[in-house]
């Protein structure tokens, strides 16, 4: 006799099939699995048919989470057979689901092979096999580790922890817009900086990846102060999306990167990435209070692929094992359950965001998440635009400066006599398709109107030895406008280029360049998306008329039509209309107004100064309600 499903499996199926959105099919994993838990096998028919159905692989994924919480027997007749299966998606969510399970004899073997094959499968059964206890990876994370308090070393500030493992942060910026060092290092180390003027708080530690066990080594990080720490990892650089078999590796380095520097206070950790999954567990360990900056990625990009019918429930298994969607929506809430205080970014509508997103309402938490906008150095700017007004005035300048300006001449000095008049759209950030740099290429080369009225030039990406990344943006640039005869067509590629230039370029990108290029040019970001937008907000601070994705961060600070365009970045007819737009606010008789505008509304919302004391007040409050519940 067959047995029969109880209601709750029933209902709880029914309403991940039925759900409205992908996001509210993948928030009703957990209540399937307490459902069948509840039921047992009675469930498990009904399960198989789910996973089996290739109409809707949201709901096959959720059933095989289900069926791995389901009791050993359930386990082993549903889920480990998929652990070899040719369904890349499902071999995928089965390996990390019996991580929830009690161990089973016949899926070992196949986890080690997959473990051996390595990448992110490989990770997954590396990680359900460390929790079922069949291989023991790092003794270290189970060691009791010292704990030196404040009163040791003579200090009576915080000492915050911030982490971004990917890039190559240092204090002078180097490497900005090299690989995937973006906007999140330029923050890091402007932020921190600012930090240590606060006298709340004595040291910061800002950690990111290194691949040499010498380099950057903690020496005085005990000392007051601003210190970078790196954390060694394995082989060389590898792209943000195969970082994730590192975990071990990481989560060893920044466990002893951290007990060196004790005691830490506070670790802010800002992303659902294999660092922060990695801080997280160390911090636990270590017992250091977490806070989280809590973004909706990748929420906002499946909910715009699923709005515009490029992602389905016919189509989301492939999606999900390219990018491990469920994956990192689920780290995300991990990371959020175990943060002692979440930040959150300015939205237009946040708390719609929040609740539709993320499923987060924020009036049902404790301590309701505090909004923080971003923030950045002003000083370097308004640096920038003083030097380039004195040289255009033929007076001397630092050699920082005047080597900035020659560098940008040089490239300048590639455009054809007829061009050389017009001004200049510059974007800046890295070369990575959520960047949409190919987009505004393309964009800006088939629009007649906007190739003839601007110059296009595109800061960021290593051009000489390009990331796979990088590689795929210069190819689709390749395809728009050859690099052979770029400049003859008005486009510069000029790669990468420390913060410190970048500063001196947008001055000049307002201002002209004599003989070069004319004045009034305008900034471009073609982000597919932008959570807030620094170096957006670099630009207003220079001056610039900025053309900005309209969903996101910047239209809660950019004023469509006045100090820029907020458009759709996604349609280059539209992208290339607002470049145009922008050139015409940016010629217009009022253009130094707005530009003064622009300026006041970043000095008074968005300094750095202003986002470190809202961070240091709300890592003092959690600093505090540590020290209260220590034994």
């Amino acid at each position: 006799m067959t047995p029969t499903v109880s209601a709750p499996t029933l209902g709880m199926l029914d309403a991940v099939r039925t759900a409205p959105s992908l996001l509210g099919a993948i928030e009703l994993i957990d209540q399937l699995v307490d459902s069948v838990r509840h039921d047992g096998e009675e469930s498990m028919s009904t399960l198989s048919d789910a996973i089996q159905d290739d109409t809707d692989q949201v709901t096959a994924i959720a059933a095989v989470h289900a069926a791995a919480a389901g009791g050993p027997a359930m386990a082993r007749a549903l889920v480990v057979p998929l652990l070899t299966t040719s369904v890349p998606f499902l071999r995928e969510h089965s390996t990390w689901a019996l991580r929830s399970c009690s161990p089973l004899p016949d899926a070992v073997a196949p986890l080690g092979a997959t473990m051996e094959a390595g990448g992110f499968v490989g990770m997954l059964a590396e990680a359900t096999l460390e929790a079922w206890g069949i291989v023991e990876l790092d003794d270290e994370l189970f060691a009791d580790p010292p704990r030196a308090r404040p009163a040791d070393l003579g200090q009576s500030g915080l000492t915050i922890a911030q982490l971004f493992l990917h890039a190559d942060i240092d204090g002078s910026l180097m490497h900005a817009g090299k690989g995937d060092t973006g906007g999140i290092a330029t923050l890091l180390v402007h932020l921190g900086d600012s930090l240590v003027t606060d006298p709340r708080v004595s040291r910061v530690l800002t950690l990111s990846r290194s691949h040499h066990e010498e380099d950057r080594a903690p020496d005085d990080a005990r000392a007051p102060g601003h210190h970078y720490l790196g954390v060694p990892l394995p082989g060389p650089v590898r792209a943000t999306p195969d970082t994730w078999p590192l975990r071990i590796a990481a989560r060893r380095g920044l466990r002893r990167a951290l007990s060196a520097a004790a005691p830490v206070d506070v670790l802010h950790l800002r992303m659902a990435d294999v660092g922060s999954w990695a801080a997280a567990e160390v911090a636990d360990q270590l017992g250091i209070p977490t806070v989280l900056t809590l973004a909706p990625d990748p929420h906002a990009l499946i909910a715009a692929r699923e709005a515009s019918g490029a992602l389905t429930r016919a189509t989301f298994g492939e999606a999900d094992h390219l990018e491990h969607l469920v994956f990192r929506i689920r780290l995300l809430r991990d990371l959020a359950s175990r943060a002692a205080h979440l930040v959150v970014f300015p939205r237009p509508q946040l708390g719609r965001d929040l609740r539709d997103l993320l499923h987060l309402d924020p009036d049902a938490q404790d301590r309701p998440p505090t909004v923080v906008p971003e923030g950045i150095d002003l000083a370097p700017l308004d640096r920038a635009a003083r030097e380039v007004r004195d040289a255009d005035d033929g007076l001397d300048v630092p050699a920082a400066a005047a080597s900035a300006l020659a560098g940008l001449d040089a490239l300048l000095s590639a455009l054809p006599p007829e061009r050389r008049g017009l001004p200049l759209a510059i974007t800046v950030g890295r070369l990575h398709r959520v960047k949409g740099m190919a987009t505004l290429v393309d964009a800006w080369a088939n629009d007649p109107t906007c190739a003839e009225r601007c110059n296009l030039l595109v800061v960021g990406g290593d051009l000489g030895h390009p990331s796979d990344d990088e590689a795929e943006q210069l190819a689709r640039i390749d395809a728009s406008v050859s690099r052979k005869d770029s400049a003859g067509r008005g486009l510069l590629l000029a790669g990468h280029r420390p913060n410190g230039v970048v500063a001196t370029w947008l001055a000049a990108v307002r201002m002209g360049r004599p003989g070069l290029s004319g004045p009034g040019g305008v900034y471009v970001s073609a982000s597919l998306k932008e959570e807030f937008g620094i170096a957006i907000l670099e630009a207003m601070a220079s001056g610039l008329i900025v053309v900005t994705p309209r969903e996101g961060g910047p239209a809660t600070y950019v004023e469509h039509g006045v100090t820029g365009l907020l458009v759709d970045t996604t349609a280059p007819d539209a992208l290339a209309g607002a470049v145009v737009s922008a050139l015409d606010l940016a010629a217009a008789p009022d253009a130094a107004a707005r530009a003064e505008y622009a300026r006041t509304v970043v000095t008074d919302n968005f300094s750095i100064g202003t986002m470190a004391s809202s961070l240091a007040t709300i890592y003092s409050e959690v600093s505090r309600d540590a020290a209260r519940h220590q034994p």
